[in-house]
């Protein structure tokens, strides 16, 4: 090939390379040009979709385009995950995920997507604890006295958001370091389970604080004790787990927006700088406070690094717990 003839090709292939990168820029400037989807891979109602509603609000504010939440559970919140996962990658389908997400690789034998490879983390947006509440006519009013009466009781019921969301991955790692014997009840969202815990059809669970506030305060529920390294604001009253015996014992729940991998890297970072804007406002800081979350808004980078870190301490619990999903 004479030198010409090389040259042309080459400055075709510049002229191409140019001409993706001015659409790619064209695009995630005109975004967004349509209203955005933010995919909650659990039913309505569950402190997933509470705090994606008050996230979407401001987002709405911020972005002049509808953001519009979209209930999609189902198989362990997988099911709303694959579909962002396979999505168009053009910014209007977003995921609400949860520390669920980084449960599932160690707990299923075969996931239709790779969480770490199949989306770009977007930024964290709040954590909440977990909490360990019974009905208020159990007689038992601390972890200690719960142990003693679960150990007088075999197979007494805990209830979570299904198998192998964080609740039961807490419900196995308390039956380990307290030796009492429990029966898991898998439910398919807050809703029910908090309506079986009032109704006395299970003993416990260990879900988030947000569905059961309300009930503690009323009295109708007894929390003994939170989930996480440190107390809860909403619960300042209520001792950590670690306080209550069980050593080292920090397992919270943690939300968080995430892309389709091949977004635009100049969407994915507007969306991060406006759910770090919105994050700061008072009246979502107030609302994340009325529902027991602390409101986070990290970096890109510090979300992937925590999608890392809690798929490997999940996996460590799994293994010792040896709970596995087909």
């Amino acid at each position: 090939m004479s030198t010409g003839i090389a040259r042309r090709h080459f400055m075709k292939a510049c002229s191409a390379a140019a001409l993706g990168l001015c659409i790619n820029a064209a695009s995630a400037q005109a975004w967004p040009s349509r209203p955005v989807t933010l995919v909650v891979p659990f039913p309505p109602g569950g402190t997933t979709d509470v705090i994606a509603r008050a996230l979407a609000e401001r987002l709405t504010q911020a972005l002049g385009q509808t953001v519009i939440v979209e209930s999609k559970p189902g198989a362990g919140a997988t099911l709303g995950a694959d579909m962002v996962a396979k999505s168009r990658p053009d910014g209007y389908t977003l995921l609400m995920g949860a520390v669920h997400h980084t449960i599932a690789p160690s707990i299923y034998k075969k996931l239709p997507y790779d969480f770490q490879k199949d989306f770009a983390p977007v930024s964290t947006v709040a954590l909440v604890p977990n909490v360990l509440v019974i009905n208020a006519s159990t007689p038992a009013k601390s972890v200690k006295e719960f142990v003693a009466l679960a150990k007088s009781k075999p197979g007494m019921t805990y209830g979570s958001n299904g198998n192998g969301t964080a609740q039961h991955l807490i419900g196995t790692q308390f039956q380990t370091l307290t030796g009492v014997d429990l029966v898991h009840v898998p439910y398919k969202g807050s809703g029910p389970l908090t309506t079986d815990l009032l109704g006395g059809q299970i003993n416990l669970s260990f879900d988030t604080v947000t569905p059961v506030l309300q009930h503690i305060r009323s009295g109708k529920l007894r929390a003994l004790a939170v989930t996480t390294a440190k107390r809860s604001s909403a619960l300042p009253e209520v001792p950590t787990l670690d306080e209550a015996g069980l050593k080292g014992f920090d397992i919270g729940t943690w939300f968080g927006v995430l892309a389709p991998a091949a977004t635009p890297k100049d969407i994915t970072a507007r969306l991060n700088s406006e759910i770090v804007k919105a994050l700061q406002a008072p009246e979502l800081r107030r609302r994340m406070d009325e529902i027991g979350a602390e409101p986070i808004g990290n970096t890109q980078e510090a979300m992937a690094q925590q999608i890392k870190d809690e798929t490997a301490k999940f996996a460590r619990l799994v293994k010792d717990a040896k709970v596995v999903i087909e």
